[in-house]
């Protein structure tokens, strides 16, 4: 009997645990803003996104949550405002996300059904620009050095990597469904230490440079403004004006949210502060 407490004793901690942990399941669209999206939201040339992760309630108010998120990004001058149409530039990259975020809920939702939220913390993502060429051939944009990078021309601009951090950020709204189960929406945005997502951030290079080092590939990627009707055929001169470098690169996740607990019992429902119709004592 005693060995049996011993073991019951051991195991407590490890049940506590089980019971505020859940699975968090997200279903939306991913997106970008940039030197190719001047928008700062859109749903416009969004794609779809889904991630799944773990989430650990410490308290009422307070979770920490990890997890992976996969999206695709995609723009092209095609959608631009007339002014930067003529440029032509386009890019999409597949993202791969792991995070892990403090989560902060306004109201405890073991006593309430509804609650605005708020979360932040730190990622790492890897993402690889690409674009079509003429032909409609799928190519990688990061060995083309379509701005110098690497160049020893241009000793300032050095080839970007393609796994970096970020910082994500968002908010959302959630409502508890069952005793296990929360639904909500939310938005996350992700600020960048990276210009280079879209492939696109400062000025043109001399192609001659650029050709001699790249290829003739290269050349043709970097400017495409001759490939469309009333586009100019000349390549533009060493230190034009490609993109902007005011601003890093930014891209967004939004959409629906699960969360299923793994164990019910204290932690995961309204802590029996229900009334005789089986619905949670303070409701909003």
């Amino acid at each position: 009997m005693k060995k049996l407490w011993i073991l019951v004793v051991s195991l407590f901690p490890l049940l506590s645990f089980s019971q505020r942990l859940h699975v968090t399941l997200f279903a939306g669209f991913s997106n970008y803003q940039g030197d190719l999206q001047d928008k700062p939201f859109t749903l416009d040339q969004s794609n779809g996104a889904f991630g799944a992760g773990l989430k650990y309630n410490v308290n009422g108010h307070l979770s920490i949550r990890t997890g992976v998120v996969y999206g695709k990004v995609e723009a092209s001058d095609k959608s631009n405002k007339a002014s930067l149409q003529l440029r032509n530039l386009s890019f999409e990259s597949k993202l791969v996300e792991g995070n892990l975020l403090l989560e902060y809920n306004l109201f405890d939702l073991e006593e309430r059904r509804f609650t605005p939220y708020l979360f932040a913390g730190g990622a790492v993502f890897h993402f690889n620009p690409y674009a079509f060429d003429s032909l409609g051939n799928k190519i990688e944009l990061k060995p083309l050095s379509t701005e110098g990078q690497g160049l020893a021309q241009y000793p300032a601009r050095k080839p970007y990597k393609l796994t970096q951090f970020a910082v994500p950020f968002g908010g959302g709204i959630k409502m508890r469904v069952s005793d296990n189960v929360i639904l909500g929406y939310e938005i996350g945005l992700r600020k960048l230490f990276t210009d280079y997502l879209d492939d696109v951030s400062s000025t043109y290079v001399n192609p001659l440079n650029l050709g001699a080092a790249r290829g003739f590939r290269a050349v043709e990627m970097a400017y495409r403004g001759d490939e469309i009707k009333n586009g100019d055929p000349l390549y533009p001169a060493d230190g034009s004006l490609r993109g902007s470098v005011k601003q890093k690169d930014w891209y967004y996740f939004h959409g629906i949210t699960l969360s299923i607990g793994l164990n019910k019992g204290e932690g995961n429902g309204w802590r029996g502060k229900r009334n005789q119709m089986g619905c949670p004592v303070r409701v909003m």
